[in-house]
């Protein structure tokens, strides 16, 4: 939570009041003056004091297996969403997807009101990397990991990063691989294949940055972020 809507909030100080307090230093984190009003904060990460009182942010991070058919929006007239999922008493004001999976897509989201984290976690040059596991209808040769090295190309002439192709099963039929990518591009593991002329039969997310989807979370299913896990994103709180 950004430390000027937090002091806002729990200490209800107008604007003026705000600068004041920044200005004459006595706002402090983790011991230290801290001069920046935007700074994003968490009481769990954080020892927030201000004016001599402790503030607590109460912010919301829930680790989400999204399944197929449900799609991420905060509300859609078709579809269930992923907020749907979430139960009443924990569907707080402002919480929304870190980033989109398809439709047809499941896997790991991450489902927050922390509106700086998201924003911190899905900026291009944080290069935060996405790993997907999939299951595609045509064989996987050397060539194709060599393409996804060097940066596939749309139809169209969109160019990707370059991206790290494993093969992990080859059957009779299908191919496994797992695919790890740092942006999201509509569609982007899908139109990446695509190009390569290969078609994915089954498409799943299984970790974004240090977060990783468990195997016990099921499709559906949801809980809050361990302390450990929410401790692994604080590079992304500033």
């Amino acid at each position: 939570m950004r430390l000027d809507k937090l002091i806002e909030a729990r200490l209800q100080t107008n604007r003026k009041a705000q600068k004041r307090l920044f200005l004459t230093g006595q706002v402090k984190v983790d011991g230290k003056v801290e001069r920046q009003e935007n700074r994003n904060v968490d009481s769990q990460l954080h020892k927030i004091e201000v004016a001599g009182k402790r503030l607590d942010t109460g912010e919301n991070y829930f680790l989400l297996h999204k399944p197929k058919g449900v799609v991420c929006a905060n509300r859609d007239s078709e579809h269930e969403t992923v907020l749907d999922l979430v139960a009443p008493a924990d569907r707080k004001k402002g919480l929304y997807t870190v980033g989109r999976l398809d439709r047809d897509t499941e896997g790991l989201l991450l489902v927050t009101d922390n509106g700086q984290l998201g924003y911190e976690l899905l900026q291009p040059n944080r290069k935060v990397a996405k790993v997907y596991e999939a299951w595609v209808k045509e064989p996987v040769t050397s060539e194709d990991v060599i393409a996804f090295e060097q940066g596939i190309t749309f139809y169209g002439g969109v160019t990707c990063q370059p991206a790290v192709l494993e093969i992990l099963e080859v059957t009779p039929g299908p191919t496994k691989i797992r695919l790890t990518i740092q942006e999201g591009k509509f569609h982007q593991v899908k139109k990446m294949f695509l190009a390569r002329g290969i078609k994915v039969l089954y498409l799943r997310r299984v970790a974004m940055g240090p977060l990783v989807l468990p195997n016990d979370l099921l499709p559906k299913e949801y809980r809050e972020l361990t302390l450990s896990e929410l401790q692994s994103l604080q590079d992304y709180f500033r």
